[in-house]
C-alpha cells in the first residue's frame, strides 16, 4: 500500500515537473486579448507595461526589445526578443523573477 502510495506520488510529481518544463519551452506568446482583468501591473517606463497573472508574465511593448527572465537566485529563465504587441510567458514556478527589458530591470512575483 504504502509503495503504490508512493509511486502514485512520483508519477505526480514528474508530471508536474513535465508541464512546467514545457510551459517553459513554449516561451513568449503573443496575446490576442487584453488581459485587463484578474492581472496586476508591476512596472510601466515609458511604453513598455509588465504585468503578472497566476503563473504569467504579461508584457507589453510598441516596440522590438530584447528580454531577460531570472530566478530570484539569477538562473536565466528565459532570454528572447520580443515582437511589437502584447507578448505572456508562462513561468515554470510561482516565485519571484527578475525581468530586464532593455535598460530597465524590475523584480516580479508570480
Amino acid at each position: 500500500m504504502k509503495r503504490a502510495l508512493r509511486q502514485i506520488l512520483l508519477g505526480m510529481m514528474l508530471l508536474s515537473t513535465a508541464v512546467a518544463v514545457e510551459a517553459a519551452a513554449r516561451g513568449w506568446e503573443p496575446v490576442r486579448q487584453e488581459y485587463a482583468s484578474g492581472t496586476k501591473p508591476v512596472m510601466r517606463d515609458g511604453d513598455i507595461e509588465v504585468r503578472t497573472a497566476p503563473g504569467v508574465l504579461i508584457v507589453s511593448t510598441p516596440h522590438q526589445v530584447g528580454i531577460k527572465v531570472f530566478t530570484i537566485l539569477g538562473r536565466l529563465v528565459n532570454a528572447d526578443t520580443l515582437s511589437p504587441g502584447t507578448s505572456r510567458l508562462v513561468l515554470p514556478a510561482n516565485g519571484v523573477y527578475i525581468v530586464k527589458i532593455g535598460e530597465v530591470t524590475c523584480k516580479v512575483a508570480v
